[in-house]
């Protein structure tokens, strides 16, 4: 009999891919999300949807007493650092206070094993070398210690619960799915990628370059930008382990790209130019944030499939030139008001 898997946060972006492989893989999948920042139209449609805020105790409750899970994979999450540091009392509470109350939840009903969302915000990114799990934990915005604070709860809630939990701290997630049907429609848009590729398509004036004086070989920032079906695969890689013991794992593909190769990736892919303005350093960016993902691969096996940077972008310009206006236009104001229902 199939596994049950609830994917809270599943209309989202990375969400919205994890729970289109578990599909694809033979899993049943509900999907749990408030649509504040996620996409109806991203869930799949094998999948059940049940519109959902995860602050209200009560229709979290209706959630588990309607189905039996077999596992949870754990996206929603407010997850914009500048925001959190407008906002850090907001971040902190929402982030950890959801996801007690999931885990609470799922201490009741059963469930015994917890794949968390986590980021590399947890970690300083002083340095240059590739970041692996023993790297400090040191992290610089309300956003990554409320992940560090899951993280903690989720150690106690293994040690005296016995929910075993498995935390994927990833770096750039980008890319879509390669059949074109999902991707990347944040609103507003931060990550680089997508920016680049609407410049591409002249949906924006230029893509402003933000230091190009870094000690990186040509002067601007380099990061790891990990395939979101690469991601996907990892959550559902965990579940066997999770059935003996917790993890941690530092996503990634181990290799960096600075942001004018990636400009020039996107320029090759679609055959376009793309405008560049150069501005100042933004304070908190560093030269170089690469993942060093060898715990994962040595442990389970895990080797992402879209390793290199022109079939992570070719799936994102698959994506953007099928939807130019996303998921559909701009949400009214009301949009984001979830109607509480199991």
């Amino acid at each position: 009999m199939a596994e049950t898997v609830l994917v809270t946060g599943g209309a989202g972006y990375v969400g919205s891919h994890a729970a289109a492989l578990l599909v694809e893989r033979g899993y049943e999948v509900v999907v749990a999300d408030d649509l504040s920042t996620g996409h109806r139209a991203a869930v799949p449609p094998a999948a059940r949807f049940v519109r959902l805020d995860l602050a209200d105790q009560e229709g979290l409750q209706g959630l588990f007493r309607a189905h039996r899970f077999d596992a949870i994979m754990h996206f929603a999450a407010l997850s914009l650092v500048g925001e959190s540091m407008k906002d850090p009392l907001r971040w902190i509470g929402d982030n950890t206070g959801n996801a007690v109350r999931l885990l609470r939840a799922a201490h009741e009903a059963r469930v015994g094993r917890f794949v968390l969302s986590s980021t590399a915000a947890l970690f300083d990114p002083a340095g240059d070398r590739p970041i692996d799990e023993q790297a400090p934990v040191e992290p610089q915005s309300p956003y990554g210690d409320s992940k560090f604070m899951v993280e903690r709860i989720l150690y106690w809630a293994d040690r005296i619960l016995g929910i075993r939990s498995a935390c994927l701290r990833y770096f750039n997630a980008a890319g879509a799915h390669p059949v074109g049907h999902i991707g990347e429609d944040h609103r507003p848009e931060t990550h680089l990628i997508p920016i680049v590729i609407e410049a591409a398509l002249g949906k924006r004036k230029a893509v402003t370059v933000f230091g190009s004086d870094y000690a990186t070989p040509d002067g601007t920032c380099v990061r790891d930008y990990v395939h979101v079906m690469d991601l996907a695969d990892a959550h559902i890689a965990v579940l066997d382990p999770l059935r003996h013991r917790s993890v941690r794992y530092n996503l990634g593909t181990g290799s960096g790209h600075s942001v004018r190769e990636v400009i020039r990736a996107v320029e090759e892919v679609g055959g376009r130019k793309v405008p560049v303005e150069l501005g100042p350093r933004r304070p908190g960016d560093t030269a170089t944030l690469v993942a060093d993902p060898a715990a994962i691969r040595r442990e389970l096996g895990w080797t992402p499939h879209y390793p290199g940077l022109r079939a992570i972008v070719e799936t994102a310009w698959r994506w953007h030139e099928k939807h130019p206006e996303g998921y559909g236009p701009p949400k009214s104001p009301d949009s984001s008001r979830p109607a509480i229902r199991p």
